[in-house]
């Protein structure tokens, strides 16, 4: 991988929340432009606090923190992170604070310095691409929990960041509204990291799925659950298999 592509590289990332075991232990992470990872791992394994890191929401103990080629200490160092790395929080209620969904869409670009007229432009714009088109004067509390979903995703797409951090975009998804969302995925132009429980879903929407346990990820392919089409001895026919743990056959 060139080496100018690298966007996101971690080194020996350590975090522990107050009173409990390291959330992040040594962690490392070389993410590169293109990249579309799928991050698996139980609850608590530390997926969501490796985001928090990320954006510089919460502060690693030790370790090197290197984004777009630029070393990051301090807060004022994360404010272009922001800029530049769209995060999708794992509750929408935590992304959706204004009372119409146009104006939650218009937030980002107005915060990035748009005029009013270009924010709603660009909100618009980007409701329409999600098929959201008609949501603009929909009162964000009363929409149901996939709405909700899609209009969070749309509030980091229209700061048209150039990579996308997603935790748990599916959660909650009706199956046709999870279609709807692969299909949208699939369709950006966006290097992003995926943070799921949902193998299928991670299949469809990333090129390499990874797993992430007691702090680390794991580099080793044969530990991520996954399904495989194979053939028995006993009746010539493929089918699906699931792991339901890391390493355990079914």
């Amino acid at each position: 991988m060139d080496k100018n592509s690298l966007i996101i590289n971690l080194q020996d990332i350590c975090f522990a929340y107050p009173g409990r075991a390291p959330a992040l232990d040594k962690l490392n992470l070389q993410f590169h432009q293109g990249d579309r990872m799928g991050l698996m791992g139980p609850n608590g394994s530390g997926k969501t606090t490796l985001f928090y890191v990320i954006m510089g929401l919460l502060k690693p103990s030790s370790g090197r923190i290197e984004i777009f080629g630029r070393p990051l200490k301090q807060e004022k160092d994360f404010r272009m992170v922001r800029q530049r790395i769209g995060f999708l929080f794992q509750d929408a209620d935590d992304q959706l604070f204004s009372p119409t969904v146009l104006e939650d869409v218009a937030f980002g670009p107005l915060n990035l310095g748009k005029s009013q007229d270009e924010a709603k432009t660009i909100a618009r714009r980007t409701l329409e691409s999600l098929g959201l088109a008609g949501f603009e004067d929909r009162i964000t509390h009363k929409l149901s929990g996939g709405e909700k979903r899609l209009v969070s995703l749309a509030t980091v797409m229209a700061m048209e960041p150039e990579v996308l951090l997603l935790d748990e975009p599916s959660t909650g998804l009706d199956e046709t509204t999870e279609k709807r969302l692969v299909d949208i995925l699939k369709g950006v132009d966006f290097s992003y990291i995926l943070v799921s429980h949902n193998i299928d879903f991670l299949m469809e929407t990333t090129n390499h799925i990874t797993y992430m346990t007691n702090g680390k990820i794991s580099l080793d392919e044969d530990s991520i659950p996954h399904t495989h089409l194979h053939v028995h001895k006993h009746g010539r026919y493929a089918h699906k298999h699931g792991l339901s743990s890391p390493g355990k056959k079914s």
